[in-house]
C-alpha cells in the first residue's frame, strides 16, 4: 500500500541479517510499521524456531517473532550467497545484523562494501558491547548486557533479606530494548538520508541500552556518591508502593503513595488515624518506615480475596492491579478493546493470539499482515521475483548449496 493512507514506513524494504532475539526484535517492530522486511537464515532456520514450548510441531513464538516478514535461507559461508545478499542490499533500505563485532565484514560484507554497492543504505550493528572499545570482541546475549548495564543488580530484594540470586525479569529484556532502540536509529537514519541523500551506520549494544533506562543512578552516584540498591516490589522513593498477598494468594499491586491516595486507603483499611501518625506523614516519612508500613497493609490484604480486595480499591478509587499473568492478559477487556490481544490466523497454527502494535498510529493496521512463515518459505518468490533470477540461476543456486 502506498500513499496518504499507507502506514508510515510503507515502501521501506529492510534486510534482516539476524538471529535470537534483537535483532528480528527490531525488525518485527518495523514490519509492523509498514516496512517490506527480508529475513535471512541460515539452512538450518534460526535458532527462535526451537525455542519454547511446541505446538504443531512449530514454536508459537515464531508465530510473532517473524510476523510481516519474508523468510529466505542462505548459507552465508557458501560463496554463491555473497553476491545474493549484496543483489538484496542494492534493492533495500536499512539492514539490521546482530553478528558479534567484525563478523559481516569477515564474511564480505563489511560497512564500506554495503556502501559502495548502495550508498543510501542505513545499517544497524546490534552487539553486546558497541562496535568498538576494548569490550567489543567479548560474547554477549541479553543476559550479559542486563547484567553489565546495571538491571540485575537491581532485580532483587533488598541487601541482606535472601541468599538467593538477582532474579532475571522472565524475558529477555536487554535484546528487547537493544531492537527498539535499533528500530528507532533505522527511523531516524531514514529521516537524515531524505536531507542528505546518503545512509549511514547505527551502532547499539546490549549492555548500553539497559543502561540507558536506569534514570537517575549515575548522576545520583556521581554527586552524591550513592549506589542505588534493590528493594524487591517497593520503590525507594514513593511508599506505599508494592505487591500485597490477598488471602487466596494473588498478588496485588497497591499504589497509594500520594497523600489523598494514602489517606484513602488508611480508611479503607479501617484505620484512618494511620495517615496522621508522624511517621507516615508525608511521603518522605513514609519512605523511612516503608517496610513497618508494608506489614499493615499486608495483614489487611491478606484477609481479603483477590476479587473482594479488586473491588474494594476500584470503588475508592485507589491505583491498584493484581499481577496478570499471560492468562489475565488474554482475557482483559481493555486489551481486547484495543486490539492489543487479537486473533489472528496462523496457517501452520491455525487461530492464535498475537500482541498488537506498539505505538498505535493511523493506517497503521492492528493484525498482522502474516505471520512467521515456514523454513525458506520465500527464497524462490524473493530470488526470483524481487531479485528477477530465472529458474535455472535458482536450480543450479540450490544445486551448489547456497540455498
Amino acid at each position: 500500500m502506498s500513499g496518504p493512507y499507507a502506514p508510515p514506513l510503507a515502501g521501506v524494504r529492510v534486510l534482516e541479517l539476524g538471529h535470537y532475539v534483537a535483532a528480528p526484535f527490531a525488525t518485527r517492530l518495523l514490519g509492523d510499521l509498514g516496512a517490506e522486511v527480508i529475513k535471512v537464515e541460515p539452512p538450518a532456520g534460526d535458532p527462535v524456531r526451537q525455542w519454547g514450548a511446541r505446538y504443531k510441531g512449530s514454536a508459537p513464538w515464531w508465530s510473532v517473532h517473524a510476523r510481516n516478514k519474508q523468510c529466505i535461507t542462505l548459507n552465508l559461508k557458501n560463496p554463491g550467497a555473497k553476491a545474493i545478499v549484496l543483489d538484496l542490499v542494492r534493492r533495500c533500505d536499512a539492514l539490521v545484523e546482530n553478528f558479534r563485532p567484525g563478523q559481516l565484514a569477515k564474511m564480505g560484507f563489511s560497512d564500506e562494501v554495503l556502501h559502495q554497492v548502495r550508498p543510501e543504505l542505513v545499517i544497524a550493528h546490534i552487539s553486546g558491547y558497541g562496535q568498538d572499545g576494548p569490550g567489543r570482541d567479548q560474547a554477549a546475549f541479553g543476559v550479559i548486557g542486563e547484567a553489565i548495564g546495571g538491571l540485575r543488580y537491581l532485580t532483587n530484594h533488598p541487601p541482606g533479606t535472601t541468599d538467593l540470586p538477582p532474579v532475571r525479569c522472565g524475558i529477555s529484556i536487554g535484546d528487547s530494548v537493544a531492537g527498539i532502540y535499533a528500530a528507532l536509529g533505522v527511523v531516524a537514519g531514514l529521516l537524515r538520508r531524505t536531507r542528505t541523500g546518503r545512509g549511514g551506520e547505527v551502532d547499539v549494544a546490549l549492555s548500553e541500552s539497559v543502561l540507558s533506562l536506569l534514570e537517575g543512578s549515575l548522576p545520583e552516584y556521581s554527586t552524591l556518591g550513592t549506589i542505588r540498591q534493590p528493594t524487591g516490589g517497593g520503590i525507594a522513593t514513593a511508599a506505599p508502593t508494592n505487591a500485597y498477598r490477598s488471602h487466596d494468594g494473588v498478588w496485588m499491586l497497591i499504589a497509594a503513595n500520594s497523600d489523598p491516595l494514602f489517606h484513602k486507603l488508611c480508611a479503607l483499611m479501617g484505620q484512618p488515624g494511620l495517615a496522621d501518625q508522624p511517621e507516615y506523614a508525608g511521603n518522605q516519612a513514609r519512605c523511612a518506615h516503608a517496610a513497618a508500613l508494608d506489614k499493615i497493609i499486608a495483614a489487611w490484604s491478606a484477609g481479603l480475596d483477590a476479587d473482594v480486595l479488586e473491588a474494594k480499591l476500584q470503588e475508592a478509587d485507589i491505583p491498584h492491579t493484581r499481577a496478570y499473568t499471560i492468562a489475565d492478559i488474554a482475557a482483559d477487556a481493555q486489551f481486547r478493546a484495543r486490539k492489543m490481544v487479537q486473533e489472528v490466523e496462523d496457517p501452520q497454527l491455525g487461530p492464535v493470539l498475537h500482541p498488537g502494535v506498539v505505538p498505535k498510529m493511523d493506517h497503521v493496521p492492528d493484525a498482522p499482515r502474516s505471520c512467521g512463515p515456514a523454513l525458506g518459505a520465500d527464497t524462490e518468490a524473493v530470488l526470483c521475483g524481487l531479485l528477477g533470477y530465472t529458474p535455472e540461476r535458482y536450480a543450479a543456486l540450490r544445486q551448489e548449496g547456497a540455498l
